[in-house]
C-alpha cells in the first residue's frame, strides 16, 4: 500500500516533467516540421475561386516578394490571373531571367494548375529554410498563371465536365446558324454524362464480360450479343437527328497561337486567326511585355511526357545546339520524372499546328517544355503489377487495371454502375458505365502531392539552368604609353544560351550588347580563344568587325556552358567600364583600371 509520502513524491516528480525549461521546450519543438504560413491543402481540387483565393492568401502573407494581377478577361468576364515571384532586394524584376509557368489552357486539365499553387506555396514557405530554393528566389523571377483557360476549368468542376476542354467563345460546330443548342444533357442528373445501353436479348453486338460485369465486350463475328450501345447521355435538341454535336465552345485553345497557325480544314479548333481568343491575346500580351522570360513550362494533361517541339515535321528540327540543351533538360527531367518520356511534340505524340510552345519558342526565342501530367502507369508503381498490366491474361491487364485500382485504394468510389432509366426517345435503358470525371486523365487525390512536387522540381531545374551571364576574371598589359590590352571573360555556367539557335534564325531575340565607356579610344575588339597563346604571329582571334566597337551587337548570344575571352585593344588611360547586356542573361558589369 502506497503512503502519503510516496504519493507526494511522485506528483513532485510528474511536476517536474510537465514544467520543462525553455532550453527543453524549444529542443522539443526542434524535432517537429515547422508550421506552415499559409496552410493549402493539394490532395483536393481547386475551382477558380479557390485557387485565386489561395494565391490571395499567399500574395498577403508573403508581400515582399509576391505580385498578383490579372492580365485579362476570360471570354466569361473571369479574370486571368498570374502570380509574380521575385525579390527586389537581389535586383529589378526585368533585370533577371525568368521562368514562365501556366497550366489550364484545356479546362479539364485541372492538376496543372495545383501544380502551378503547389510552386508559389513551395518557393515561398521554403525561402529561408532550404538553401537552393533561397538561391533561385534571389537569382530568379517566376510569372506563374495557374489556369489559362478559367471558364473551362470552373464549367469542369461545376458541370458534368463534358466539353470542359474548350473555352467558352461560341461556335456554330454544326453549321445550322445557331450557337451551342445541342450539347450533352444530363438526363439522369446526377452532375455526369454517362453512357447509354439498351437490353435487346439475342439481337445486339455487345455483351457483358464473363469475367468483370462492368466490361461490355463486342461479340464475335456471326455472334449475337444482348445489348447495343447508343452513345452518350442526351437528346437531339435541335431537331437535326444528331445527338450532341453542337457543345459550349468545341475549340481547341493550343490551336490558336500565331506560330504555323493553320486554318480550322488543317488543323481543327483552330478559330479563324491566331490570337482571336480573349485568353490567348492576354498571355501573348503579357508576354510580349515580359522579354526577360528565358524559360517556359506549360502544363498539360496526360501520359507522362516531357514534351519539346517543333509540333509539325514542316516546321524543321532545331539548330543542333538547340537540340544539346534541350536533351540536357529533358534527359534530366525523365529522371526527376519516373514513368515520363522526353519526347519531340510532332514525332512522338501527334501533329500541333498552332501550338502554345511553338509560339513561345520560334516566335519569342523561349527554351520551352510542356509537360503532359500523370501517366496511368502510376496506379501500379511496383514493377510486378506493372506487368501484369501489361499482359492481356492477368486479374489486371490493362484493361481491368483501372477497376482493380478503384476497387482496391480508391474503394470503388470512382466507378458509375449502370443503372436503368426511361429514355424519353429509347423508353428503357440503362445509363452509367463510366468513371466519375476526376478518374483517368486526373491523378487519384492521394497522389497528386507526388505529381505537383516532381514536376515543380523539374521546373525549377529549368528555371535554373536559364542563362546567366557573370563576369569572370579580367586583366590588362600595357602595350606602350597610352595604348593597353585588356582580356576580359563573360560566362555563362548555364544549360540555355542566351539567345537560342531557333531564335537567331528568327530574329526575334534583342541581340546582346556589350558597351565600354571610358575615356579611351578602341583601337580593336575580338573574342580569343586563350590569354595565354595569344601572339601576333600566330593570332588565333575572331575580330569583331562592326562600326561602333563600343557597343559590340552579339547576335547569336552566348552559349550555355562556356567562357568567352573579349579582347580589347584601347588607347587612353584612367577607368573602363564594360557591361554585357543580355535580355535573357541579365546585365552585369565590371570596371577594368589601365595601368
Amino acid at each position: 500500500m502506497k503512503t502519503k509520502n510516496t504519493i507526494a513524491a511522485g506528483l513532485l516528480l510528474f511536476g517536474a516533467i510537465l514544467v520543462l525549461s525553455p532550453v527543453q521546450i524549444q529542443a522539443q519543438k526542434s524535432f517537429s516540421d515547422p508550421q506552415f504560413k499559409v496552410k493549402i491543402d493539394f490532395n483536393r481540387w481547386h475551382d477558380v475561386n479557390e485557387l485565386y483565393d489561395d494565391m490571395g492568401r499567399l500574395a498577403k502573407a508573403y508581400p515582399n516578394f509576391l505580385k498578383l494581377e490579372s492580365i485579362g478577361k476570360s471570354f466569361d468576364g473571369r479574370d486571368i490571373k498570374v502570380m509574380t515571384i521575385n525579390n527586389p532586394e537581389t535586383g529589378a524584376e526585368m533585370s533577371k531571367a525568368a521562368m514562365y509557368i501556366d497550366a489550364n489552357i484545356h479546362g479539364n486539365e485541372i492538376q496543372g494548375g495545383e501544380v502551378c499553387l503547389y510552386t508559389i506555396w513551395y518557393l515561398m514557405e521554403n525561402y529561408g529554410r532550404i538553401d537552393e530554393v533561397t538561391r533561385l528566389v534571389n537569382e530568379r523571377v517566376f510569372y506563374i498563371l495557374p489556369t489559362v483557360n478559367p471558364d473551362g476549368r470552373q464549367h469542369f468542376m461545376e458541370k458534368d465536365g463534358g466539353n470542359a476542354r474548350s473555352g467558352h467563345v461560341p461556335v456554330d460546330e454544326d453549321n445550322d446558324g445557331l450557337y451551342e443548342e445541342d450539347g450533352p444533357n444530363d438526363l439522369n442528373g446526377n452532375g455526369m454524362i454517362e453512357s447509354i445501353r439498351k437490353y435487346v436479348p439475342g439481337q445486339g453486338n455487345y455483351r457483358i464480360s464473363l469475367i468483370d460485369k462492368r466490361v461490355m465486350e463486342p461479340v464475335g463475328f456471326g455472334e449475337k450479343g444482348d445489348y447495343i450501345l447508343l452513345g452518350e447521355e442526351g437528346i437531339d435538341d435541335d431537331g437535326d437527328g444528331r445527338i450532341n454535336e453542337d457543345d459550349l465552345g468545341s475549340y481547341d485553345p493550343n490551336r490558336n497561337w500565331a506560330i504555323d497557325w493553320q486554318p480550322n480544314y488543317v488543323q481543327g479548333g483552330a478559330m479563324e486567326y491566331p490570337f482571336q481568343l480573349p485568353e490567348a491575346k492576354a498571355v501573348n500580351d503579357f508576354m510580349m511585355a515580359h522579354p526577360n522570360i528565358a524559360g517556359v513550362q506549360a502544363y498539360h494533361n496526360s501520359g507522362g511526357m516531357i514534351l519539346r517541339g517543333p509540333g509539325a515535321e514542316s516546321m524543321g528540327e532545331y539548330p543542333a545546339s538547340d537540340v544539346r540543351a534541350y536533351d540536357e533538360l529533358g534527359n534530366n527531367g525523365a529522371r526527376i520524372l519516373p514513368f515520363y518520356r522526353y519526347i519531340v511534340l510532332w514525332s512522338g505524340l501527334y501533329t500541333v499546328h498552332g501550338g502554345f510552345i511553338d509560339w513561345t519558342s520560334d516566335g519569342l526565342g523561349i527554351i520551352s517544355f510542356s509537360n503532359e501530367l500523370w501517366n496511368s502507369s502510376q496506379y501500379f508503381n511496383s514493377p510486378d503489377l506493372i506487368k501484369q498490366t501489361e499482359d492481356a491474361n492477368s486479374p489486371i491487364s490493362r484493361q481491368r487495371g483501372r477497376y482493380f485500382f478503384d476497387d482496391k485504394l480508391e474503394f470503388s468510389d470512382q466507378y458509375v454502375e449502370w443503372k436503368e432509366f426511361d429514355h424519353p426517345v429509347y423508353g428503357k435503358v440503362e445509363i452509367g458505365g463510366e468513371w466519375k470525371k476526376f478518374m483517368g486523365r486526373i491523378p487519384p487525390r492521394f497522389m497528386n502531392e507526388e505529381l505537383c512536387h516532381r514536376n515543380m522540381a523539374f521546373t525549377l531545374y529549368q528555371a535554373d539552368e536559364m542563362p546567366m551571364i557573370k563576369v569572370g576574371e579580367t586583366r590588362v598589359k600595357k602595350v606602350s604609353d597610352d595604348v593597353y590590352r585588356v582580356w576580359i571573360d563573360f560566362t555563362n555556367s548555364k544549360v540555355a544560351p542566351t539567345i537560342t539557335g531557333r531564335a537567331a534564325q528568327n530574329n526575334v531575340v534583342r541581340p546582346d550588347l556589350i558597351t565600354l565607356d571610358g575615356k579611351v579610344s578602341i583601337i580593336s575588339a575580338s573574342w580569343i580563344n586563350s590569354k595565354e597563346t595569344f601572339d601576333y604571329l600566330n593570332p588565333i582571334t575572331e575580330m569583331i568587325d562592326q562600326k561602333q566597337l563600343n557597343r559590340l551587337i552579339i547576335r547569336n548570344g552566348h552559349p550555355g556552358k562556356t567562357t568567352r575571352t573579349l579582347q580589347y585593344l584601347v588607347k587612353g588611360s584612367g577607368k573602363i567600364a564594360v557591361t554585357y547586356d543580355s535580355v535573357k542573361g541579365g546585365k552585369v558589369s565590371t570596371t577594368v583600371e589601365l595601368k
